[in-house]
């Protein structure tokens, strides 16, 4: 599980990112999975710029492109060079789709590099991990910056060569691969604790089930089907909780007592 401390050291870098929606997607993943340090390197301020704006008509410091997510925005850094965003990182792991370039380093999948971020998280590393533009991914220079590359695996239909993600996408994906073991402050799922169906549920119900069979007709087009025995096995299935159960009662009687009416 990844600590309040491990998550702080993670930097995502976004190298090239032109669309400010993309920026701002990226930050509510950050936001999302519980991480906060948002670096974006490009020597042209304005998609940053952009991304960080303001809905001054709500009269609140909440960005349009981050939805809820513009405490990562405000804090966010925008760098000209990648070596000036990442200098202050000890592991640089760079994502990228592959496409049709010769890769002379390793590339391994996400689920595979995901232990080895969490690792150095733990440790106290600061850990970097970049993403590319939206059209062109991280260039073979700056993925020379990288000492892991990682890729998410996609399908690749017939034909097509260069695969891709939507930048927000692609950050959310990661950063849930790093965040699958848990992390604290994380909502936890609602425990529904229901009663087991007893016997006597199940018995009552197989009666209801097998009047029900009689009565419209049903045993006598498919005997096989209604032998006691088969019809309580099924039984076994259809009432695993005392909730389901009187559910199950509740409409089969509704149905003897349809049926009955209409024959009396």
């Amino acid at each position: 599980m990844l600590t309040s401390d491990a998550r702080a050291q993670l930097t995502v870098v976004l190298v090239g990112a032109r669309n400010p929606s993309n920026i701002g997607a990226a930050a509510r993943a950050i936001y999302d999975f519980g991480f906060s340090d948002l670096r974006v390197v490009n020597e042209y301020a304005a998609p940053f710029e952009a991304a960080q704006l303001e809905d001054q008509s709500a009269g609140l410091p909440e960005v349009k492109s981050a939805v809820r997510a513009s405490s990562v925005m405000q804090r966010a850094r925008r760098f000209d060079a990648l070596a000036e965003a990442i200098a202050d990182c000890q592991l640089v792991v760079g994502t990228t789709a592959i496409g049709a370039r010769e890769m002379r380093q390793k590339i391994e999948p996400i689920r595979e590099t995901a232990p080895r971020v969490r690792e150095a998280l733990d440790g106290g590393l600061r850990v970097a991990l970049l993403f590319g533009s939206e059209k062109t991914g991280l260039t073979n220079d700056q993925l020379s910056h990288c000492s892991v590359l990682t890729t998410v695996p996609m399908y690749q239909p017939e034909g097509e060569r260069h695969l891709s993600m939507n930048l927000g996408q692609s950050v959310a994906v990661c950063l849930y691969e790093l965040s699958r073991e848990g992390f604290d402050g994380m909502r936890e799922l609602p425990v529904l604790h229901e009663a087991a169906a007893t016997v006597e549920d199940r018995e009552r119900l197989t009666q209801l089930l097998l009047d029900a069979m009689h009565v419209t007709g049903y045993t006598r087009r498919y005997p096989h089907n209604a032998h006691e025995p088969l019809v309580r096995q099924l039984v076994q299935q259809l009432g695993t909780s005392h909730r389901e159960a009187m559910t199950w009662m509740g409409f089969l009687r509704q149905v003897l007592r349809r049926e009955q009416g209409e024959t009396q």
